[in-house]
């Protein structure tokens, strides 16, 4: 199959294995000459388009991570059935990519056809990495699974009761304990919408639940995430804290709207933050963003981070409908963080 949105020539697949590869191809372009955001897009977004393949309306809400010498990444993928699965992509770049078009099967649990899958998470912890995504399951909750090579996958235990969204795992155990933030809400688009963190000993039972962040209210810094809040990309570590990059809704007149922010938490005690910002990072502005099955959305589900540069790629979906990048330098995002914080 042909790469999305790139001759086929130019398709390549991820070598195997995990381990830094020197080879590998960073996405990024510089910031626009004359821009000041902190944050901004790749000019030839989105890149996953409407309809990016035969019978397939939408890749969105994906999560993209280094693999060999290059990139794989699990896609929230909607055929015409509108029914969300997980796929398996794979990239030299980080920008063209070629994807199963079968979805991830289990080889330890039979998948029922009427468990959806959506908005998935990838983290490597200690040599095998995990996916969490929004399972169907009596209504949404936090499922889990392991892959060593991506190419043979085990099914995990659900990690939470129903209703429950936006499963992101830590990179690695604090405190001798894996650790997840989520956000628990009702069965619809949520009266609720706060962000929590719970521990596990062994990836299957789950306990130890802090409240980390409240959503916002009618004050100045928190109008633009007053109606709910969910953690986005795999936390990043650094001397600073984790910096959580999360998206922040509100509600208006015509429908909700999905902006990106972020936060830093303390390194040993991720419950506690150190700083949010108080106004959003990226908002929708662009006709991709405006315009799609569900208007009006950024949601960050990804961030590749390049530490010899100080470069952040970001990967969000955009409208529901397409996957887009945008990029940013670290160390002034976490200035920003510090510099536009607000306490609530």
């Amino acid at each position: 199959m042909d790469p999305v949105n790139t001759p086929a020539s130019r398709s390549h697949s991820a070598t195997e294995g995990g381990a830094p590869n020197a080879r590998r191809s960073f996405p990024w372009q510089d910031r626009p000459r004359g821009s000041s955001d902190v944050v901004w897009r790749h000019d030839r977004n989105p890149v996953i388009g409407r309809r990016p393949l035969p019978g397939v309306q939408g890749i969105y809400n994906s999560a993209v991570v280094p693999f060999g010498a290059g990139y794989v990444a699990v896609f929230r993928l909607e055929k015409t059935t509108r029914f969300p699965r997980l796929h398996l992509g794979r990239s030299l770049d980080g920008l063209s990519w070629s994807i199963d078009e079968e979805p991830i099967r289990f080889a330890n649990h039979e998948t029922d056809p009427s468990d959806y899958a959506y908005d998935p998470r990838v983290v490597e912890i200690e040599g095998t990495h995990y996916i969490s995504w929004c399972g169907g399951h009596n209504g949404p909750t936090i499922s889990l699974a392991r892959t060593a090579d991506f190419h043979t996958f085990e099914r995990l235990e659900n990690a939470f009761l129903p209703f429950n969204r936006n499963g992101v795992l830590f990179p690695r155990r604090i405190g001798g304990r894996y650790v997840m933030l989520s956000r628990p809400s009702d069965n619809g688009h949520t009266p609720f919408g706060d962000i929590y963190l719970s521990h596990s000993p062994d990836m299957v039972h789950w306990g130890m639940h802090r409240l980390v962040m409240r959503k916002g209210g009618d004050h100045v810094g928190q109008w633009w995430q007053r109606t709910k809040i969910g953690a986005g990309p795999i936390p990043i570590e650094t001397r600073d804290g984790w910096l959580m990059i999360y998206h922040g809704v509100i509600d208006t007149c015509n429908g909700f709207v999905y902006s990106m922010g972020a936060a830093l938490l303390d390194l040993d005690e991720p419950w506690r933050v150190l700083a949010r910002t108080d106004r959003h990072l990226l908002t929708p502005e662009a006709d991709y963003e405006v315009s799609g099955h569900v208007p009006n959305v950024v949601f960050p589900c990804a961030a590749l981070h390049d530490p010899a540069a100080d470069r952040l790629a970001i990967y969000y979906g955009a409208a529901d409908t397409c996957t887009c990048v945008a990029y940013a330098h670290l160390g002034e995002l976490i200035d920003f963080v510090k510099r536009h914080s607000v306490v609530f």
